[in-house]
């Protein structure tokens, strides 16, 4: 029995950093920056650190906000609502985003996230506005 003690213990130590998105609650889960219940589909975000730790936001601006201001949380995951699939998490690091003053969000920066460049692209031309990579994300939010 003493054999399987440390055996055990390592498999909880290494299970219990494992960096995997969990899903967002709306309705019911607040956002880790603001406060504010998550009920926003289209533009709510997650941050999964290197340890594991998930951290749920109402907004991309959200996100972008709290990793700005808490560089001690080394990010594993880094997840986007994708705009044209409601409730669908992707890699916030290859999506592309549209800042529409016709696409409001939870904080008002009315960034959407798309998975599909052509999907973003026709959505610009739609509800005019101009298109951003993940690197220029914080350089658009208002400290």
């Amino acid at each position: 029995m003493r054999v399987f003690i440390p055996i055990i213990l390592l498999v909880l130590v290494l299970t219990s950093c494992e960096v995997k998105t969990t899903p967002i609650s709306y309705g019911k889960d607040g956002c880790a920056y603001c406060g504010m219940t998550i009920v926003d589909k289209q533009h709510a975000s997650q941050m999964v650190t290197t340890k594991g730790k998930n951290y749920n936001f109402d907004s991309i601006e959200c996100l972008v906000s709290y990793q700005r201001g808490n560089t001690d949380k080394e990010p594993g995951l880094l997840l986007v609502a994708d705009y044209d699939n409601p409730g669908q998490l992707i890699d916030a690091k290859n999506a592309v985003y549209l800042k529409s003053p016709n696409i409001t969000s939870p904080m008002a920066a009315n960034l959407s996230a798309f998975k599909d460049r052509g999907v973003a692209e026709k959505m610009k031309e739609q509800s005019e506005g101009q298109l951003y990579p993940w690197e220029e994300l914080s350089g658009l939010i208002q400290k």
